[in-house]
């Protein structure tokens, strides 16, 4: 059975989003960081995608067209190409991006059958779609990519009201700051 992953790079405070700007640090800011990030995420065969998530990571359906794109970049960008895309949304029309399509409506079962049948591993995109995955108990594992940041408000990691009791399973820290924790579901 295969896993469902929930990863975000979050400010040190837990969000992934501030109230006012950005968390002033992004992981295609450092190589190092990005390159991480792909190998850990290189065995995915489906995200899941809010729309909004979805609105942002569609840029590495062409990232790898940038002649000037370091490797680091062209390899994420092939890596998330060659995954399948489901966009949970009910005012999306159509996708931009080959292997995608869309549903009006987050069925938990659907993903469960989904997990069943997978032989690649699932990522769950964005805290709002998230957070549905945590209440249905159906998220295996977390990576959450912690920022020098606080910011003090805004759109959280975690779901208010969800108690979770996690195992740490890997960290590390890398040179710009940013901490690195993998924890999994007993």
């Amino acid at each position: 059975m295969a896993k469902l992953v929930y990863s975000m790079i979050t400010s040190l405070d837990g969000y992934t989003a501030a109230s006012e700007g950005d968390l002033g640090w992004g992981a295609a800011d450092d190589p190092e960081v990005h390159t991480f990030i792909e190998e850990r995420f290189r065995h995915v065969g489906t995200y899941l995608y809010g729309r909004r998530m979805y609105e942002t990571m569609v840029f590495w359906e062409t990232a790898h067209a940038d002649p000037d794109a370091p490797p680091h970049i062209v390899d994420y960008a092939r890596t998330w190409q060659a995954a399948e895309k489901v966009v949970y949304s009910t005012t999306l029309d159509a996708v931009s991006s080959e292997r995608t399509r869309i549903e009006r409506d987050f069925d938990p079962e659907a993903v469960r059958r989904l997990k069943n049948e997978s032989p690649h591993d699932l990522t769950v995109d964005g805290p709002t779609l998230a957070a549905q995955a945590i209440a249905a108990g159906l998220v295996d594992e977390y990576h959450l990519f912690l920022t020098s940041t606080v910011v003090g408000g805004g759109r959280r990691f975690f779901p208010d009201g969800v108690r979770l009791e996690l195992e740490l399973v890997e960290q590390r820290a890398f040179a710009s700051g940013l901490l690195y924790a993998h924890y999994r579901t007993p």
